[in-house]
């Protein structure tokens, strides 16, 4: 098994980079160079060089977006530049030794660091530069990793005597110099602004003191001090309980994932504990669990969740697949600036989807140009996009990338241009041919994103008749529109009849052209009007591809959308419509669950509106929920959907692709995003308590913290905020509030928790998007984003989580009861209470006897028949009253009087009573304890010296005449059962007058049909719980089939020590329907 599969690792600092190497550093707007020595910290955070005057220049390597080498490095245009790198000499070899280096906050503001190594070593150092950076592990650091990132900067910031300047430690706390001051000299260290701080002096140990008395946390504390009652330590005993009780998830198998050991807390003391005598004595004190909970064992994403890679061998429609809007653009829509720069930044940003819209080039070059046209928006050449494109495609994922094209260029000879670029740059990675396996013909599937990986698909109008003159293509009438609708023109597939028929028949589908010519005759003129008046823009149709084009497309053709039977009946797979966003939320209202279908079979494109001229952005998560699989925004504009966007595709190793959930995907079961309740799945609550704030912000201000959840439209949509904090403080402030709480997720694998931190004011200081699959419960540091997705070093937010099985409120004492049966049992009763019960239950003995007295001497009197009753009814109503427990009890009654010895032999027969059919559970009866009843005589012997029984005789015969009517009318079986137990209860009372055994028996006998009402509530409970539990097994059965050969061995190791001989027998019985599939053991 590959155990690095659900691994993260640490990057990897090689040796090289922490040595450094000689470069010399150039920029594009100077004739200057400058020799450098380039390093790398050995922990990996900055990329820093030093120049002759060792003076340093750092680079925080979180802000590397790229790094390019050779022939894609940026080169110098000056003359004197290039003397000085030799590059006009043929023997240079100046490209192996070019380097530039991309950084910037965002994918529009970027700054380019170009340097010329003195060796060939330019490409080693770009390559691992890169992966160092796109780390996901340093991505989703824990919030020690950050301090020590802040330690290992002012470490490497030295004078040029070697000295850490005291103003460098001010500038990294700039919100209060005089608590900097103050926790300096606690930490007896130098203060003043102009003082400086020796290297051996400035310790890792130093700047944790430092860090303590800079900002304290009270609130620890007091988590502290309540597991410890008062003491000034934890024990390793205290500590694993504070483990098990708050830091785990408490829906986890305690089989499979163990509770914590104190052998395993003992590890734990030894490395955060920063007392050696405390860690010696098996003790933590409240700074080494304020260590602890910063530590990288309480990472508030799950790790193994981060590194877990997905099942890739589905059919593509199965993914969500990250997608790019107007690619090219780097402002708004109508006058923004367009480069190639923003394709590559896509591309590393994981986008497996990017959208060209093409032009004809003017002379005399006439190259094919990409811009949005009819706007002001600059031109960039589409040779330069698609050399873009190449260098960058597969940097950062592997699997595959579509091109959507929006073509406008009704030029023959521009077109074969642009065919013949994507040919030659693109080469081998460009997906020409089809798949042997996956034919274009309808019912056939799509091929899996494994199956294409490093491919390029185009999508494009594909003519199932290729045009060869300008004036058969479909030209441009009006404005491009900004929304695609013309890319969704089922044109594409509509023939000219006076046109040979294709020489393809795959592509064209003939039992099917027919058809697509109707539909496109039906919609061509209503189109133009439409596309004029509406949200898809004002653009003009786009043209028809030419036979150089039209050979490029395959799995990915674009086609009008006409409804969900058209395309259910054609059955195409390999077809994709485009919807603008006002469309698909019109279809998400009125036609949720058909969109659904349609996305497990096809895929759908979705993009924004075209009145976003300033490039904002829509929610994409309602047609995530659809199953929807491009979701386009424009990368350019980093608001909320954006950052909901790139938190969700962080997943799955950051490749752009994320299999969709088992409800949106299998064919066998149908989904509705606006449903309350679906089916095998547990929805979940979460609680989440704000405690505090560390280091939010750089000014002396209140601040405040808002939680929203995103998900289905049944979730809760409440958000929750703190009011601001009490006193100016962007250290650390708290907040004492009750904690927020959101019940009722419907579907956790689609949910999302949102925290973002503001000021006063309403800027925004930082947030969080984590799926609430992914957030680990218990004491958290939440180490903010900036609007960008980038991890910012300083900010965090401590916090509590605690996510549970959601439980109706009608249900939360039952629950308890069952998940915490020793909590919800009430203590013995003491023995003044048994007596007092035992005085209430003699006197309803009495009550009983008399009532069934009277009842059953009225009986014989009717007539010779009736008297013969008894015996018929001992067989079906005395021994339901006995038959749920016949062992325990009854065995001492015979010895006493010998009549009842038969009856436990009648009683197998009266099984027609369904409620009575439950077997005889011995423990119910043991619960009333009757044995020592009969010790506290002193109840039941007053009741001889009554004798109540011979006084009542008479009178039943005066009053109790009407009774058996209306009883035998509204149940004449519990008539029948009362006039049984009376006869009994009188035939032993007049053998044992004195004898209070008879209304014992009595007693016990009706506590038993009591106690039998309750045994079939609750087995009717069991039988439910066995059911769900079947299916619950029959649907993960079905789940097992497409498990990976890996994952599968991972089951079984699970498994095997528990079913060794299931797991063993496994392979064999995927046909035999034995609850085990695909060699993994299930039952």
């Amino acid at each position: 098994m590959n155990r690095n599969r659900y691994t993260l690792q640490e990057p990897d600092v090689k040796e090289y980079l922490v040595k450094g190497d000689r470069f010399t550093k150039w920029k594009e707007d100077s004739k200057k160079t400058t020799p450098v020595t380039m390093k790398m910290d050995p922990k990996g955070f900055y990329l820093y060089w030093i120049n002759q005057s060792k003076e340093t220049e750092f680079l925080d390597i979180a802000t590397i977006r790229d790094t390019r080498a050779g022939k894609y490095a940026k080169l110098p245009k000056h003359p004197k530049v290039r003397n000085v790198f030799n590059m006009d000499f043929p023997d240079s070899h100046h490209l192996a030794k070019a380097l530039t280096i991309v950084t910037g906050p965002d994918t529009v503001n970027l700054t380019y660091h170009n340097f010329f190594a003195a060796k060939e070593v330019a490409q080693t150092w770009a390559d691992d530069i890169l992966a160092i950076a796109y780390n996901t592990l340093r991505a989703n650091a824990c919030r020690q990793v950050f301090l020590e990132k802040v330690y290992v900067r002012l470490s490497l910031q030295t004078n040029k005597d070697g000295k850490i300047p005291v103003k460098n430690i001010l500038k990294m706390f700039p919100a209060d110099k005089k608590r900097v001051e103050a926790a300096l000299a606690a930490a007896n260290l130098p203060k003043g602004k102009f003082d400086t701080i020796k290297p051996d002096v400035f310790t890792e140990a130093a700047f944790k003191t430092f860090i303590l008395h800079l900002c304290p946390r009270p609130e620890i504390n007091e988590i502290f001090t309540s597991f410890t009652k008062g003491k000034g330590f934890m024990t390793k005993e205290m500590l694993t309980k504070f483990l098990n009780e708050k830091q785990r998830d408490s829906r986890l198998n305690e089989e499979l994932f163990p509770l914590v050991r104190p052998e395993q807390v003992k590890n734990l003391i030894e490395k955060y504990e920063p007392s050696s005598s405390n860690a010696s004595r098996g003790q933590i004190s409240p700074e080494g669990l304020m260590f602890y909970l910063m530590g990288s064992e309480t990472s508030v994403v799950k790790l193994d969740k981060l590194a877990q890679s997905h099942d890739m061998t589905q059919p593509i429609p199965h993914y969500f697949i990250k997608s790019s809007h107007n690619t090219y653009l780097t402002a708004g829509q109508l006058t923004g600036v367009s480069s190639p720069e923003m394709y590559r930044q896509c591309l590393l940003a994981g986008c497996r989807c990017l959208e060209l819209d093409c032009w004809k080039g003017k002379p005399p070059d006439e190259e094919p140009i990409i811009t949005h046209g009819f706007t002001m928006t600059t031109e960039i050449l589409f040779k330069d996009v698609i050399e873009a494109i190449a260098e960058s495609a597969f940097k950062t994922s592997k699997y595959p990338v579509v091109l959507s094209f929006e073509n406008h260029v009704d030029s023959v000879k521009q077109q074969e241009k642009m065919a013949h670029y994507c040919r030659t740059i693109f080469g081998d990675a460009l997906l020409v041919d089809l798949l042997e396996k996956y034919p274009l013909k309808p019912g056939h599937p799509m091929p899996s994103p494994s199956e294409l990986m490093g491919k390029i698909l185009i999508k494009n109008k594909k003519s199932s008749t290729p045009a060869s003159k300008p004036d058969q293509a479909k030209k441009a009438s009006s404005p491009e529109q900004a929304n695609e609708a013309a890319d969704t023109s089922e044109s594409n597939q509509a023939a000219d009849p006076n046109q040979p028929a294709p020489a393809n028949p795959e592509a064209s589908d003939p039992p099917h052209a027919a058809d697509d010519r109707e539909e496109h005759d039906d919609h061509d003129e209503q189109d133009e009007e439409k596309m004029k008046n509406s949200d898809e823009g004002t653009a003009g149709q786009e043209v028809t591809a030419y036979e150089e084009m039209s050979a490029l497309v395959n799995y990915v053709q674009p086609n009008k959308f006409i409804s969900f039977e058209n395309a259910a009946k054609k059955n195409k797979s390999f077809v994709i419509s485009s919807f603008v966003e006002t469309k698909g939320e019109s279809l998400i209202a009125k036609n949720a669950v058909d969109w659904v279908e349609y996305n497990k079979r096809q895929m759908s494109r979705i993009y924004p509106k075209g009145t976003r001229v300033d490039s904002s952005n829509y929610s994409p998560q309602p047609f995530w929920t659809a199953g929807c699989q491009f979701v386009a925004l424009n990368y350019q504009t980093m608001d909320f959907p954006m950052q909901l966007n790139m938190a969700l595709f962080e997943f799955n190793g950051r490749t752009g692709y994320l299999l969709k959930h088992d409800v949106v995907r299998r064919s066998d079961k149908k989904f509705d995003p606006f449903t309350d309740r679906i089916d095998t799945i547990i929805a979940s609550t979460l609680t989440i308590k704000i405690y505090s704030g560390q280091f939010l912000s750089d000014k002396h201000v209140k601040t405040g913290v808002e939680v929203e959840l995103i998900g289905l439209p049944k979730d809760p949509k409440r958000k929750y905020r703190t009011k601001w904090s009490t006193t100016p403080n962007g250290i650390n402030p708290e907040w004492n509030e009750e904690p927020f709480v959101f019940e009722k997720i419907l579907l956790p694998e689609m949910a999302y928790l949102r925290l973002v931190v503001q000021e006063e004011g309403g800027k925004f200081l930082g947030h969080r998007i984590i799926p609430l699959d992914a957030l680990q419960t218990g004491f958290q540091h939440i180490c903010l984003r900036s609007e960008s997705n980038m991890p910012l070093t300083l900010p965090s937010v401590f916090v509590h989580i605690e996510v549970k099985d959601y439980i109706p409120a009608a249900f939360a004492d039952f629950s308890d009861a069952l998940f915490n049966p020793v909590k919800t049992t009430k203590p013995p009763k003491t023995e003044v209470e048994l007596n007092a019960q035992m005085h209430v239950i003699n006197a309803l003995k009495w009550i009983i006897i008399y009532d069934n007295f009277s009842a059953a001497e009225e009986a014989p009197a009717s007539s010779e028949a009736e008297a013969a009753v008894p015996p018929a009814e001992g067989d079906s109503a005395p021994p339901a009253e006995e038959t749920p427990a016949p062992e325990p009890e009854p065995e001492p009654k015979p010895e006493e009087k010998p009549e009842p010895e038969p009856k436990p032999e009648e009683k197998p027969e009266p099984e027609p009573k369904a409620e009575e059919k439950p077997d005889p559970e011995p423990k119910p009866e043991e619960k009333p304890e009757p044995e020592p009843k009969p010790e506290e005589k002193p109840e039941p012997e007053p009741k001889p010296e009554e004798k109540p029984d011979p006084e009542p005789e008479p009178k039943p015969e005066e009053k109790t005449e009407p009774d058996p009517e209306p009883k035998s009318e509204e149940n004449p079986e519990a008539a029948a059962d009362a006039d049984a137990v009376a006869t009994e209860t009188k035939e032993s009372s007049e053998e044992t007058p004195s004898d209070p055994s008879g209304y014992l028996r009595l007693s016990h006998d009706t506590f038993i049909s009591i106690t039998v009402e309750i045994m079939l509530m609750f087995t009717a409970v069991t039988d439910l719980c066995v059911q769900l539990n079947k299916d619950t097994v029959a649907e993960h059965a079905k789940n097992m089939w497409s498990l990976p050969g890996d994952l599968s061995e991972a089951v079984n190791s699970c498994v095997q020590p528990h079913f060794p001989e299931h797991v063993e027998k496994a392979g064999e019985s995927r046909s035999e329907n034995t609850g085990q599939f695909n060699h993994v053991f299930v039952g």
